[in-house]
């Protein structure tokens, strides 16, 4: 069932709203991850430890009366420990598959970079599917289905970095960041007595988030915003500080996630400031510097990219 832009909006603020019960200070990350949820992406999230990573995933889990699983990834994990596998019943005596984490709706896949990269790898049709084939057999995971990966920047012992064709699958890449002085003494007193997460009711149901998914389709582009899309992406490729440019996936993401980024602003059609804001978050672990790993050298890259790139003054 279509949604109204309109009921879109007030489906978003109301969502936004039940997290930030929880989660002080955040409320640009909490509408990112409701842009990539409604785009029908994923998100991975890069913080050092205890910046809310893992709350704020539980918390919008609550918050959808949708299915929730976490997975710890360490070293040890092995690929069928997120998947499932195939164990055989002497009772009937035959195979029984017995389902992983995965068969989920939300699916938290904390501190990814510290599994193997085969384990890693387990996730990639997952993501770009929405299905887990083990042993030959396919099986379609319930909709909707969204991953939030985190991982520690600064942490290197132990850690297997995601390959980028992991990271490509990825709608977007944010960070928490560290709360202000006064959002710190915000989460003292939210936190001294209770913990507001026990208490989280869901806002918003399962079908809802389909049907925004569906909706978001529709918000209008025009051929002057497609165009500054695509003048964007280029400019990413033909950058001097750039080993690696944009690839098409990251161009339709973009897309996506600019329809829904409009639509939870309660807009009809996208705007070049739609595509500015969201540029860094959707593009920059696409890209590839000279200078590997230095996230904010890439996110200072596609902002200068953006300031020099004429915009489109027609966008209806």
């Amino acid at each position: 069932m279509k949604m109204e832009v309109i009921e879109i909006a007030e489906k978003a603020k109301r969502i936004k709203d039940n997290i930030s019960k929880v989660i002080i200070g955040k409320e640009e990350i909490t509408e990112k991850l409701l842009t990539a949820l409604f785009a029908g992406g994923h998100v991975i999230l890069e913080d050092v430890p205890g910046t809310g990573k893992t709350r704020i995933a539980k918390s919008l889990a609550a918050s959808l009366d949708l299915d929730f699983n976490r997975i710890q990834f360490t070293p040890d994990l092995l690929p069928a420990d997120v998947t499932g596998l195939n164990i055989y019943n002497q009772k009937i005596a035959e195979f029984q598959f017995t389902k992983g984490p995965v068969f989920t709706n939300i699916l938290l896949a904390d501190e990814i970079n510290r599994a193997t990269p085969r384990t890693q790898s387990g996730l990639l049709e997952c993501m770009q599917e929405g299905q887990v084939t083990v042993d030959g057999e396919t099986r379609i995971l319930d909709a909707p289905f969204f991953i939030i990966a985190t991982q520690n920047p600064v942490e290197t012992a132990g850690t297997y970095p995601l390959p980028e064709a992991q990271l490509d699958r990825f709608a977007m890449q944010l960070a928490m960041g560290y709360p202000t002085q006064a959002e710190e003494v915000d989460i003292i007193n939210r936190y001294i007595n209770d913990d507001p997460l026990v208490d989280l009711q869901p806002v918003c149901t399962g079908e809802d988030v389909l049907n925004i998914q569906d909706s978001i389709k529709e918000i209008h582009v025009s051929d002057s915003v497609k165009e500054y899309i695509a003048l964007v992406i280029g400019e990413t490729r033909r950058h001097p500080s750039l080993i690696l440019g944009a690839n098409p996936r990251g161009t339709l993401f973009l897309l996506r996630c600019a329809q829904s980024y409009a639509a939870i602003h309660g807009k009809q059609f996208v705007t070049p400031d739609d595509i500015k804001d969201l540029a860094p978050d959707v593009l920059s672990h696409r890209l590839l510097s000279y200078t590997t790993g230095d996230s904010d050298q890439v996110r200072g890259i596609i902002r200068e990219i953006l300031d020099k790139t004429p915009v489109p003054t027609e966008v209806f």
